[in-house]
């Protein structure tokens, strides 16, 4: 039965309303952040707001008024009057870091896909990609024009994929395989880190050029270049055969349902006697009538990606029943699902044959 209790809105609510408003303020806040270096000027220490700005090129008393805000936003210390250092979690503005997180933050505050999320309410009335009809042509020729913005989103998954890298190699059962194609890996992170865990593992990194173009150099510093072939190529057309399992993460989401059962059919049509499909993908929570919220398990970040692929990419995110479905229409059935807690909010969907 429907809860029927009218909750009268209190001072909380409407601050939380402010709070997600403000939210597009903040962003902007950190991208500033970034753009002007202000962590990595800070370093491991104490600095006077005066001497960041000078370092910076700019005017001493607005960069304390950000400083200030980064304060307030946990990024930044203000010890005494004017004078700040980073926290942990400022830290990872920092680009020298190799747990940076600079390249993420200027992609998902870039411009081209801000202006898109302006429209997400026509999106919603008509269910069209608002980034298609923004600039005339989709996210990811979008990118092919732009090498510099390409090379920026490939640093961004990378950034974006570290945790899973890390946790991946250690939450599956890579050591039944000989050989793993990741498809639409990018720049190679979570390839790199499966088979630096997995001497006995050779590897296949399949994407686009575009996609590829940093990953020699990523695979190298791993120490797992040797071991690994770049393919460029178009998986809607085909996949290289000769893997006993095909893994793909943060794929799928950025496509229709059509478009994702096409992925996966060239996957089992490439899948040997044994083979395995491998998806990492966030899995939104089944909706049952329990009295709880199952949308808050996340703080709404895995529901604001699915708006995102909306807006910019026309995909989705799913739940178990949605990629169940993908996969039987593809010709596979889903094995299992189970949650990588340690890159939350992924989790690891292996499908067979059907």
């Amino acid at each position: 039965m429907a809860n029927t209790h009218v909750h009268t809105p209190d001072a909380g609510d409407r601050d939380l309303v402010v709070r997600l408003v403000f939210g597009t303020m903040a962003a902007q806040t950190v991208r500033a952040a970034v753009q002007l270096r202000v962590v990595e000027l800070i370093g491991d220490k104490e600095r006077l707001a005066a001497d960041v700005a000078a370092d910076a090129g700019a005017e001493a008393q607005a960069m304390t008024r950000l400083l200030r805000a980064l304060a307030g936003l946990g990024l930044l210390v203000e010890h005494t009057p004017d004078s700040f250092s980073a926290t942990p979690t400022g830290n990872l503005l920092d680009s020298r870091r190799p747990d940076s997180l600079t390249s993420l933050v200027r992609v998902f505050t870039e411009p081209a896909i801000a202006r898109a999320w302006e429209h997400l309410d026509g999106s919603v009335r008509t269910g069209d990609v608002a980034f298609d009809a923004v600039f005339g042509t989709d996210f990811f020729s979008h990118l092919a024009q732009n090498p510099e913005l390409s090379a920026e989103f490939n640093a961004a998954m990378s950034q974006a994929a570290g945790a899973t890298a890390a946790a991946l190699p250690f939450a599956y059962d890579f050591g039944r395989f000989t050989a793993v194609t990741d498809v639409g890996g990018g720049d190679g992170t979570v390839l790199a880190g499966v088979l630096d865990a997995h001497p006995g593992l050779t590897g296949v990194l399949y994407d686009t050029a575009e996609g590829l173009a940093q990953a020699g150099q990523a695979l190298k510093r791993q120490g797992v270049r040797e071991r690994c072939s770049l393919v460029a190529g178009d998986f809607f057309r085909s996949v290289p055969e000769g893997s006993d399992l095909y893994m793909m993460k943060s794929v799928l989401h950025d496509w229709s349902d059509d478009q994702a059962v096409t992925i996966l059919s060239h996957c089992r049509a490439v899948l040997p006697d044994g083979g395995r499909v491998l998806i990492v993908e966030p899995v939104l929570p089944e909706v049952v009538d329990t009295g709880t919220d199952a949308h808050a398990a996340d703080d709404g970040i895995t529901y604001l990606s699915d708006l995102n692929m909306m807006v910019n990419l026309g995909g989705r995110e799913r739940t178990r029943k949605d990629f169940e479905e993908v996969c039987r229409r593809a010709g596979l059935s889903v094995t299992s699902v189970t949650a990588l807690t340690e890159a939350a909010p992924f989790s690891l969907i292996e499908a067979v044959a059907s």
